[in-house]
């Protein structure tokens, strides 16, 4: 069977079913009554198809015009709304860039010491994100990484950038002592390539590549303690830096501390949006000039205002199918970190104006609320995809670890597993001092402004020494553990309730708990907001008892507090060394509440 079109026409939602006419034509009075949507639509060429068997021409014409009515009706049919509520992101997700690709949006974040690195997330509607994965398996640039010689809190991935050309998808990123990198992968969900030095130098950040109508790329990026901003020419691969740079944005008293550099090109314009005036406090300010080199005028586009947004700045433009455009940004919220709003953005005199526009003044104040156009088929989707949201809960049956998870630095695979025993995640003790020195602790973002995080541990195999629980891990770390009870013999553990001080030393106060009569012990931490309890169950999850103060958590190292797994023995290493294992069976995350604007 062949199929071929025969002549063209105009195609109505009224066709004749006459067969060999001309082509298809409204019947009587059908083309009046029509739309002028759907008129404007219907004015294109449409195929009236023939079936050819052998020497019999039959026509499949219900099918056909189904299909083309289809795909003609009206706009208003196939688009629809999504209602969200900000922050969209009440969690960590620093530093955000984003792009679209078809239908499809993609959102990174500084990660900074945490691996693996550069949070991949995705979503259909910029509303309901889910985690795809990562960029960065290991930072290899410096044995601290690894905890050997030292450590590298607070450093690592600093904000990273996110562009699409020529079907690769390129991820810029900074550390700030060791230069500017890149990854790339043909699809988002990877495989990404080893990060490449673009630039080895100390002291850069925030880096974003733009490749130019006549094919010319190029590299902006500003230095650590923010500003100036400095353009480079670049290889057309984005590999390669041809030349030492321009400064092309230096004005401390307008914009002080400037960052977080994103380009892009409008109508003839190019674009610059960058934050300024500090993570807490500061404002988005936009940067438009006729040259890439400038010089640039700015404006302020987004400030706190008369909302408790605080901050609101730095982030990506975003454009839906159907044009209208988005800015994703940060607000800094104590112990929860750098969480995510969505901002609606119109365009007057080729200038953005972000979020809520109060007197026509330049500078937009933040939305608690607002609806996004979507197709349809989007929106159906979301109607029953409402639990859409980052992963949390884990029972650890995969083979992989689920991609909400990152370690305090690069973790020693040689010691976890979650083959060795089928459904758990076994940690082996690595040694320290206390839980900032230990590696192979295991981490995720808070997704809440109240949850309770709960994890079952089996102690059969832990071993005198060890120190294995639940923490908020963070540079003032406090979390209840299960330690050996004193030198008796025979497997007898304590709870212990701690707190440590200043990135670590000694733990003030500890609080003793009971002992663990028998090998399962679940553990769990509530947070709402800045404040951690910590509780107990020795009868496997029916009732849980209290142990320890409310405890205040905290931003530090750039990040956010976060719950966390750990294992770590004090033991010296000799002969008589054995350092067991403890098995976590699952980790249960329950939100308490709406998240508040």
């Amino acid at each position: 069977m062949s199929i071929r079109p025969l002549s063209f026409g105009l195609v109505t939602g009224m066709v004749s079913h006459e067969f060999g006419g001309p082509g298809l034509r409204p019947r009587g009075n059908a083309l009046k009554n029509l739309s002028h949507n759907t008129k404007r639509l219907l004015l294109i060429p449409a195929a009236f198809f023939r079936c050819r068997v052998g020497s019999v021409h039959l026509l499949k014409l219900p099918l056909v015009c189904t299909a083309l009515l289809s795909f003609l009706a009206p706009r208003a049919h196939t688009q629809s709304t999504i209602a969200y509520r900000n922050p969209i992101l009440f969690a960590d997700y620093s530093d955000p860039d984003a792009i679209r690709d078809g239908s499809h949006y993609y959102l990174i974040a500084s990660s900074f010491h945490f691996v693996p690195g550069i949070p991949i997330l995705e979503s259909t509607d910029l509303v309901h994100w889910t985690i795809l994965g990562h960029v960065v398996r290991r930072l290899e640039m410096d044995p601290r990484y690894n905890m050997t010689g030292g450590n590298r809190y607070g450093m690592g991935v600093w904000a990273p950038s996110i562009r699409k050309h020529d079907g690769l998808f390129y991820v810029y990123f900074p550390t700030p002592t060791e230069g500017i990198f890149v990854s790339t992968a043909p699809q988002m969900s990877g495989p990404w390539s080893a990060p490449e030095a673009v630039m080895a130098q100390a002291g850069l950040e925030d880096p974003c590549p733009f490749w130019d109508d006549d094919g010319k790329a190029y590299l902006i990026h500003s230095k650590k303690g923010a500003g100036p901003l400095i353009l480079h020419r670049m290889s057309a691969d984005g590999k390669h830096l041809l030349d030492a740079g321009k400064v092309i944005v230096d004005d401390p008293r307008e914009l002080p501390t400037l960052e977080g550099p994103k380009l892009y090109k409008r109508h003839g314009w190019y674009y610059i949006f960058a934050p300024f005036g500090g993570v807490g406090t500061g404002k988005q300010a936009v940067l438009r000039s006729r040259s890439i080199y400038g010089p640039y005028e700015h404006r302020a586009v987004l400030a706190q205002g008369s909302t408790k947004i605080n901050g609101p700045h730095q982030g990506a433009y975003v454009e839906t199918p159907a044009g209208e455009g988005w800015f994703l940004h940060f607000q800094s919220r104590g112990a929860h970190g750098r969480i995510v709003h969505l901002e609606p953005v119109t365009w007057k005199d080729d200038w953005p104006v972000v979020g809520k526009d109060p007197d026509d003044i330049p500078a937009g104040e933040p939305v608690p609320s607002g609806v996004v156009h979507v197709p349809a088929q989007a929106a159906a989707d979301a109607q029953t995809k409402t639990h859409l949201r980052p992963q949390t809960s884990d029972d650890f049956g995969a083979s992989e670890l689920a991609p909400q998870w990152e370690w305090n630095h690069n973790p020693d695979d040689t010691r976890w597993s979650l083959t060795a025993r089928h459904g758990f995640l076994r940690l082996i003790p690595t040694q320290a001092q206390n839980l900032l020195d230990a590696r192979n602790t295991l981490t995720q973002c808070m997704q809440d402004n109240a949850f309770e995080f709960t994890a079952r541990l089996d102690l059969s195999a832990l071993k005198n020494g060890t120190h294995a629980g639940l923490a908020m891990f963070e540079q003032d770390a406090s979390g209840i553990e299960i330690v050996q009870a004193g030198a008796q013999a025979g497997k007898v553990w304590r709870l212990e309730y701690f707190h440590l001080h200043d990135g670590g030393g000694v733990p003030t106060p500890d609080v003793s708990g009971p002992l663990v009569p028998h090998a399962i012990v679940q553990l769990r931490v509530r947070v709402e907001g800045d404040t951690a309890r910590y509780f107990f169950s020795l009868d496997d999850g029916r009732s849980f008892q209290p142990l320890g103060p409310a405890t205040p958590i905290h931003f530090s190292w750039w990040k956010g507090s976060r719950p966390s797994l750990f294992a770590y023995t004090t033991q010296g290493a000799g002969a008589e060394f054995i350092a067991g294992a403890v098995d976590f069976d699952w980790v249960h995350y329950v939100p308490l509440g709406e998240n508040p604007w």
